[in-house]
C-alpha cells in the first residue's frame, strides 16, 4: 500500500454507477486501509456543485463506516469538475497538475471510451498514469480490438485495468484456495471424475429501472460474456506457481482460448427466454416489454443459458453450463461441480440416485457437499447427505478490492485485453445466431424458475 496521494479522476461521475458501486467500494476500502491518501475528482457533463459532489462523497464514506478523520481528509480533498470528456481543451484542463499519482476511471460506455483514450494519446499525462475501464470492453471482438488498441497507445497494458467487480468478489478469491491448497479436491479436478460444471447467476430481481443498460445488454453480455466467463477461467485454470498477476492472468487467458461452444453449434449451445407478468415474493411483475424504457423491437433477453466445453487434457468432454437470469422465482448464485458415478457399486447396496456434488455459492458464500452415505434405517440403502459449511465474510465490497489493486498498479483483479478479445469470440456466434433468430426466443412467467428442460446437454458428434 503506498502513502502517496493518488488522485483518482472518475469521468462519468455523475451515473448510477459512481454513485451505486464505486464510491461505496472506496469507503470500504477506506475503512479497512485508512492510510490511503485518495484524491476523488468527479467529472462529467452534468452540472453539479462542489457541495453537491463533496456531500455524496461523504454519504458513501459515512455508510461505510469509515473513520471520522478519515472520511474528513477525503471529503476535504474531493472536487468536482464539469466537464465534456470528449473536448481536447476540457480534458486537459481535467488532467493537468492533479496532485500524485493519475487514475482515470471511465464510468462511460466503451464508444466514448475510445474517443477519450484518442485524446489521451495526444497529452503528456504524468509517469505512471493507469487507466481503469467498466464493461462492456466494446460490443463486439472487433470493437474490443479497437478499445485496446486506443488504450495501449496512452499507456502500456499493465496499466490498463479493466474491471470486473466479480475478480472481487470473496467466494470467487476463494477459488484458488479451494482448488490449490486443498489436498483433497485437487486430484478430482479433472475430466475423469468430474461429469459437468454448472455457472449460475439466478436473480429474482427484475429489470429494476436500470432499462436504459440493460435493455441494450440483455442477460448474455450483461452476465455471461464477462463476469460467467471470468469465473470459468479461474475454475478452469492450472495450477500457478505463485500468485504472480501476470501468471494468474495467463493462465485464465490459457483457458479461454481453449474455450468454445458445446458441439460447436451457437443454436444448439444456447437458449434465450424473456420474462412475461408473474408475482414474486408478492410483488406484481410486469411483462418485461411492458417495463418502462424497453423496447420490445430489441428482442433483449431476460434469461440466457450457454453450453461450452475446454479443449484441453484436463476438461475434455466436460459441458460447463454458464446460465443466468432475471425475474425467476429463487436467487441460486453458485457453482456446482457434479462428480461422475463411482466405476463400481458393491452389489446388495441401493444407489441414492442422485449424484455427488460440491456447491460453491456466489453470494453470500457459502460451501456444501452432496455425498452418498449410508441412510437412516436399512444400512444397506444408500442417500444424499450435505456437508456445509459458511465461508469468511468478505473484508470489504467488491469494487473496494478492485479499486485497491488499481491504486497498488496490481493488475491481479483486472481482465488483461486478450482476455476481454477472447470472450468477444466466444459469445459472438451466439449474438449472430439470435440475431438472425435461429434460437428461438422462449417465454418465462416472473416468479418462476424459468422455461423447462434448459439443463439438459445436447448431444454432439
Amino acid at each position: 500500500m503506498a502513502d502517496a496521494p493518488t488522485t483518482l479522476v472518475i469521468l462519468g461521475a455523475s451515473g448510477d454507477l459512481t454513485r451505486r458501486l464505486l464510491l461505496p467500494g472506496l469507503g470500504s476500502l477506506l475503512r479497512i486501509e485508512p492510510d490511503r491518501h485518495v484524491v476523488v475528482l468527479g467529472a462529467d457533463r452534468a452540472e453539479m456543485s462542489q457541495e453537491e459532489w463533496k456531500q455524496r462523497v461523504s454519504d458513501s464514506l459515512q455508510e461505510a463506516d469509515v473513520q471520522e478523520e478519515v472520511a474528513e481528509r477525503v471529503v476535504g480533498a474531493a472536487r468536482y469538475q464539469q466537464t465534456d470528456a470528449l473536448d481536447p481543451q476540457q480534458l486537459t484542463d481535467l488532467v493537468a497538475d492533479v496532485p500524485g499519482g493519475l487514475v482515470i476511471y471511465f464510468a462511460l460506455p466503451p464508444q466514448v471510451t475510445v474517443g477519450v483514450c484518442a485524446l489521451l494519446a495526444e497529452m503528456d499525462l504524468p509517469e505512471g498514469t493507469r487507466l481503469a475501464m467498466e464493461k462492456p470492453f466494446g460490443h463486439d471482438l472487433e470493437t474490443a480490438i479497437q478499445l485496446n488498441e486506443q488504450a495501449r497507445k496512452v499507456v502500456p497494458e499493465d496499466q490498463i485495468f479493466r474491471i470486473d467487480h466479480f475478480l472481487g468478489v470473496n467466494t470467487v478469491l476463494n477459488l484458488l484456495g479451494l482448488r490449490f491448497a486443498n489436498r483433497i479436491f485437487q486430484p478430482l479436478w479433472t475430466a475423469e471424475h468430474i461429469e459437468r460444471v454448472d455457472i449460475c447467476y439466478d436473480e429474482s430481481l427484475a429489470l429494476e429501472g436500470r432499462a436504459g443498460y440493460y435493455d441494450k445488454a440483455g442477460a448474455l453480455t450483461d452476465m455471461t460474456q464477462s463476469h460467467l466467463l471470468q469465473v470459468l477461467a479461474m475454475f478452469a485454470m492450472e495450477s500457478p506457481a505463485s500468485m504472480d498477476p501476470d501468471e494468474i492472468r495467463s493462465l485464465k487467458a490459457q483457458v479461454l482460448r481453449a474455450t468454445a461452444l458445446w458441439g460447436g453449434d451457437p443454436v444448439t449451445a444456447s437458449r434465450r427466454a424473456r420474462y412475461t407478468a408473474g408475482t414474486i415474493e408478492g410483488r406484481e411483475v410486469p411483462d418485461y416489454t411492458a417495463e418502462e424504457g424497453v423496447d420490445p423491437e430489441r428482442g433483449t433477453e431476460t434469461l440466457s443459458q450457454l453450453i461450452v466445453h475446454v479443449r484441453n487434457q484436463r476438461w475434455s468432454g466436460v459441458p460447463f453450463v454458464l446460465r443466468s437470469g432475471k425475474a425467476l422465482g429463487d436467487d441460486n448464485k453458485q457453482i456446482t461441480v457434479t462428480f461422475r458415478a463411482p466405476a463400481h457399486i458393491p452389489d446388495g447396496l441401493t444407489e441414492s440416485g442422485a449424484p455427488d456434488r460440491l456447491k460453491l455459492e456466489l453470494r453470500p458464500g457459502a460451501v456444501a457437499l452432496d455425498i452418498s452415505v449410508n441412510a437412516e434405517g436399512d444400512p444397506f440403502d444408500l442417500e444424499q447427505k450435505e456437508l456445509g459449511t459458511p465461508l469468511g465474510q468478505p473484508r470489504m465490497k467488491p469494487y473496494g478490492e478492485v479499486l485497491g489493486g488499481i491504486l497498488d498498479s496490481n493488475p491481479l483483479l483486472s481482465i488483461r485485453g486478450d482476455t476481454a478479445e477472447q470472450m468477444w469470440r466466444i459469445v459472438e456466434p451466439v449474438l449472430d445466431a439470435w440475431r438472425a433468430d435461429e434460437v428461438p426466443m422462449e417465454e418465462y412467467a416472473a416468479g418462476t424458475a424459468g422455461p423447462d428442460g434448459w439443463y439438459e446437454i445436447p448431444a454432439t458428434d
